[in-house]
């Protein structure tokens, strides 16, 4: 599901541990062989490629707005909406974002899988927040300043460990590191906790990436597990668990993200049939005529599920009213 610039979306709930209990993590089997996929990934247009990593993005960001969204709903004594909003999470990551990661060839052997993360972990750290810091100070946001600065840390940390990781990988020798232990954050109802536009923005850039960084490393998790490596596996799940919860989380607080029932719904419906008649469509139409026909269906096929969860969630907001 599409989201980055579309629409703002998160409901609140006590802990992210609960609707981490209440919609499972990702349960996807890393691409198993040679990854035949990546061959398919490298043919692929540029613009194809472009538009399949948008959509990992949205499926990601769902995923975890949509499990956010299902507490919430729990809490105010929805359960059916609860149960919808999980189940429609489980479909854009289980599903969609499964379905392009492989069109993408995003998983690779554990070493491939390292290096692709010490790239990211290494912008994150050096460049991205440090520069949504040093932003949110002027805009005079200090909130956001001290927790972009905190999390930019982290992420150094994590490339370290990445970093390790890959050497008793490729040498043979030595011990990978155990991950840290994610610090849950709880996500209240309330406004966006900063003001200006520009930290807004950034609070959407940094959500999205933090989603997409937990969905891939829970595909790395499998591959790590398929090729009997428990210990990395361990350390990409306790990685991702500390994106999602604690980083997410706290980046969501400060964005407000957390809306009533109604709201929440109300949000979805508007997303869901914005890539349902155009985003996912416009990528169709994109793919199809540089002769990238696999994608070209993954996203209409994508398209009309979003059309599905739009009526679903119409169809509970008219039982609200």
């Amino acid at each position: 599901m599409f989201r980055h610039s579309i629409r703002t979306l998160l409901v609140g709930l006590c802990a992210l541990t609960a609707a981490s209990q209440a919609a499972p993590a990702l349960a996807l089997a890393a691409p198993a062989g040679p990854h035949p996929q990546l061959q398919a990934a490298r043919a692929l247009r540029a613009q194809t490629l472009t538009d399949l990593t948008t959509a990992m993005k949205g499926e990601a960001f769902a995923y975890a707005s949509y499990s956010l969204f299902g507490t919430q709903a729990d809490g105010a004594a929805h359960a059916a909406v609860g149960q919808l909003f999980r189940t429609t999470a489980q479909t854009e990551l289980n599903e969609h974002l499964h379905e392009a990661a492989t069109l993408t060839g995003v998983v690779g052997t554990n070493a491939a899988n390292l290096r692709q993360a010490i790239k990211g972990e290494t912008y994150e750290h050096q460049v991205m927040y440090r520069g949504f810091a040093a932003q949110a100070r002027q805009d005079g946001d200090t909130k956001a300043a001290e927790l972009f600065t905190e999390i930019a840390a982290d992420e150094g940390r994590h490339r370290e460990a990445f970093r390790t990781a890959l050497t008793a990988v490729t040498s043979g020798h030595g011990i990978i590191p155990a991950p840290s232990a994610a610090k849950t954050a709880a996500v209240p109802a309330g406004p966006p906790q900063v003001s200006a536009a520009r930290t807004k923005t950034n609070l959407d850039t940094a959500m999205h990436g933090e989603a997409l960084a937990y969905a891939k490393y829970m595909l790395f998790a499998a591959q790590a597990k398929q090729t009997g490596n428990p210990a990395l596996a361990r350390l990409w799940e306790g990685t991702a668990a500390v994106e999602l919860h604690e980083h997410f989380a706290g980046e969501a607080v400060l964005a407000g993200r957390v809306g009533t029932t109604k709201a929440n719904l109300n949000k979805a419906i508007t997303g869901e049939r914005s890539e349902a008649t155009t985003i996912y469509p416009g990528f169709a139409k994109q793919a199809t005529a540089v002769g990238d026909t696999a994608a070209a269906s993954y996203f209409r096929n994508t398209a009309a599920d979003e059309a599905r969860h739009a009526a679903a969630f119409q169809a509970a907001l008219n039982q609200l009213r």
